[in-house]
């Protein structure tokens, strides 16, 4: 598996803004980082579930015509959310090993 920070020639802004910020906090790397950034991907998700909601209601007062938006708009929410669930998992999986430690 290589981490994000060993990315080059990346053609996607996005993914290349990622890599980029992974750089920045190699060298911040504190819980602290790690639970703003765990807070900042929970904001991300609850907007983008937000945004599904608003354009479903759009969709079915008939003011927007486009269901591929729509789709689009849920598809990045639902991804987000198991990418979410995911990291929370992880997180709970580390923290029951920690506790699991003999001192």
């Amino acid at each position: 598996m290589t981490a994000i920070t060993e990315l080059t020639n990346v053609s996607s802004n996005v993914i290349q803004k990622t890599a980029d910020e992974w750089k920045v906090k190699k060298d911040n790397d504190t819980f602290d980082s790690a639970l703003n950034g765990a807070i900042k991907m929970l904001n991300e998700t609850n907007g983008l579930w937000n945004k599904v909601s608003e354009q479903e209601v759009r969709f079915e007062l008939g003011e927007a015509v486009n269901t591929h938006d729509l789709q689009i708009a849920q598809e990045k929410a639902n991804v987000a959310l198991q990418y979410t669930i995911a990291v929370r998992d992880k997180v709970l999986s580390a923290y029951k090993e920690l506790m699991n430690m003999q001192v």
